[in-house]
């Protein structure tokens, strides 16, 4: 019993909802997950967010802290968090592998308009070649809090107006937009959000 009730992998997949409507709306300040001092807030307007995952890398990304509540936590691993007093509370999330959380996945629908997670600077724009196809690119950002770090954010279809060199706000700077990812590549967010797990990818 005690084995099932921690043990978030044996949790069934969740019902998906009705798909939710592609937004360009900003989004409300709201931190998804920190590395030391950098908090990384959500890219996407949290009416367009379908779920959120985190997962391991081989890449050695740091690892990353979720701030909100694990979704499909076992039974008494919730009920010791209740009565210790160290339940979370923002958007909860869903462990899409094991190991160490070093990426983050914002779910949206694909056309849902993406903003900058942190403040920074844009330090690099690269295209993304899956399965010998241009999906979107992959955005760097040195954030203004850790500037020894990089930021970078996948999965997003580049606005026009965005260079290298320029200045971005959280929340406030417009990145681009979700690209369809999943028609390349099964997204494990999948399991858990509408629009096959499309998502925005962030290390």
């Amino acid at each position: 019993l005690a084995l099932t009730a921690f043990d978030g992998e044996s949790s069934p997949a969740v019902s998906r909802p009705a798909p939710l409507p592609v937004t360009s709306a900003p989004p409300d300040p709201q931190v998804l997950a920190t590395v030391g001092n950098l908090r990384i807030q959500s890219p996407v307007a949290q009416g367009g967010v379908t779920a959120v995952g985190f997962h391991g890398s081989a890449e050695g990304a740091l690892v990353l802290k979720p701030v909100g509540p694990q979704q499909n936590e076992g039974l008494l691993a919730r009920l010791w968090h209740r009565i210790t007093g160290a339940s979370k509370s923002g958007l909860a999330w869903y462990p899409l592998s094991g190991g160490p959380l070093r990426t983050l996945d914002v779910g949206a629908v694909a056309g849902t308009d993406v903003y900058s997670p942190v403040d920074g600077t844009v330090v690099a724009i690269r295209d993304r070649i899956v399965a010998g196809a241009k999906v979107g690119a992959a955005i760097e950002l040195r954030p203004t809090s850790a500037p020894s770090l990089v930021v970078a954010i996948e999965n997003v279809r580049p606005d026009r107006a965005l260079t290298v060199g320029a200045n971005v706000a959280a929340g406030s700077s417009k990145l681009g937009r979700v690209v369809n990812i999943s028609k390349y590549e099964k997204q494990a967010l999948a399991r858990f959000a509408t629009d096959r797990g499309n998502n925005v990818s962030i290390e």
